[in-house]
């Protein structure tokens, strides 16, 4: 797949789930100007089609936007059945819808973890799944994830279901590229630091500017950072990497310690 509009991108179809806000409709947004066919989701199915709607008048492209609760595996079924139909084969899934609601561990309930599992880890695997039979019959696929740095590669205090949800993904991952790698179909996962959304604009000024003083190249990321990683990942230049996980984080997971980011050599 090129990155170049108008070219082979116009004859795939991508499934971006939690594509309403943030991270997700920056990427529904970069694949519907390369041209492809978007389905983006959202748990409610008004904002899921207002953001389609909005996206189809700035991108001029073709997208769609479908209620999914990613809590029901038949709504996610559904969801699949419902792009290919649309748009006649489902070639890319991003698996991206995530939920991070903070909560100590001490005042974690069962049905706290619950929910965070089930949208994060068991919604993204069940979206694997449901998309396969369509990948199948185009004969190829392209599967991304988006976990995170928080639980692979770093913790932080309140954060421990979200981070464990994020982790559970990459295992999840390369035991489905290996299981998928003779269909064609690759698995990869797209590992965020920081990204300026509007979940991250509610934590407030002064979190934004601890975050962005410890990251090595001053700044929060943006949405495009994210999107630009899956489209090659989705891409045909990309063919031949597959269980592998790219971070994205402007370089925060580097420093041993603050003081690494205020030494010079």
């Amino acid at each position: 797949m090129s990155f170049t509009p108008g070219t082979i991108w116009q004859d795939r179809s991508v499934i971006v789930t939690g594509g309403t806000r943030g991270i997700g409709r920056g990427i529904a947004e970069l694949f519907a100007r390369q041209g492809a066919a978007v389905a983006l989701t959202g748990r409610d199915a008004a904002a899921a089609a207002k953001a389609a709607g909005d996206l189809a008048r700035a991108t001029g492209g073709q997208v769609c936007g479908l209620g999914v609760d990613l809590r029901d595996p038949e709504a996610i079924e559904a969801m699949a059945a419902e792009a290919e139909r649309r748009h006649g084969h489902v070639d890319v899934l991003c698996a991206n819808a995530g939920i991070f609601p903070e909560k100590p561990l001490r005042a974690l309930t069962a049905a706290d973890i619950d929910e965070v599992l089930q949208v994060n880890l068991r919604g993204s695997m069940l979206a694997v799944r449901a998309c396969l039979p369509a990948m199948e019959r185009a004969g190829h696929g392209r599967i991304v994830l988006t976990s995170s740095i928080t639980g692979p590669a770093t913790g932080f205090p309140g954060w421990s279901h979200y981070g464990a949800s994020k982790a559970g993904q990459l295992g999840f991952l390369r035991g489905a590229a290996l299981e998928l790698a003779p269909q064609g179909i690759t698995v990869n996962a797209v590992l965020p630091g920081n990204v300026r959304t509007e979940g991250l604009d509610a934590m407030g000024e002064d979190y934004l500017r601890r975050m962005t003083s410890s990251i090595p190249l001053g700044r929060i990321g943006e949405s495009s950072d994210i999107a630009h990683a899956v489209l090659f990942l989705a891409s045909d230049e990309a063919a031949f990497i597959t269980g592998q996980s790219l971070t994205i984080d402007g370089g925060q997971t580097l420093p041993e310690s603050l003081d690494a980011l205020t030494t010079t050599a």
